[in-house]
């Protein structure tokens, strides 16, 4: 493959498994799916509980109507409890619902077992090639993540 087309091969290959995993797990499902920015969003929250909606817009790289819309549709869907800030009348802090760590859990647990198994079904090289990359990848997020933050 010709460098130039290295970059992207990288970002299709990337998000063609993201997409899978996401349609792999969906299936199954006895609640409706949950689009991508929704789960982000609640990923977030269960690893930061009274974050307030500004921060997890700056933190998600999304807009803060986006970000509102988002928290209206998990919260009628129970999965997000809104609280005003004692501080700031205006400003929401974010909590998830019980409802939202279940399903968080068993996404997470759905999604390992099946990266796992995925995995296990390739050779040895390929395992061992993918754990190799896992340094220069996590680089990578970090170099994206870093650009957008300045």
């Amino acid at each position: 493959m010709a460098m130039g087309e290295f970059p992207d091969s990288l970002a299709d290959v990337l998000a063609g498994v993201q997409r899978l995993i996401r349609r792999r797990l969906r299936a199954g499902l006895t609640a409706p799916p949950l689009r991508g920015a929704e789960v982000e969003l609640l990923r977030l929250v269960v690893a930061r509980p009274g974050i307030r909606v500004s921060a997890a817009a700056k933190e998600l790289y999304l807009a803060g109507n986006s970000v509102s819309t988002l928290v209206n549709r998990l919260s009628r869907s129970g999965y997000l409890r809104r609280e005003t800030a004692p501080e700031d009348r205006r400003s929401a802090l974010l909590y998830p619902t019980p409802a939202a760590c279940a399903r968080l859990h068993d996404w997470e647990v759905r999604r390992s077992a099946l990266v796992r198994e995925q995995v296990a079904r390739l050779s040895e090289a390929d395992q061992a090639a993918l754990a190799s990359a896992l340094p220069a990848l996590r680089r990578l997020a970090h170099n994206l993540h870093e650009e957008a933050e300045g």
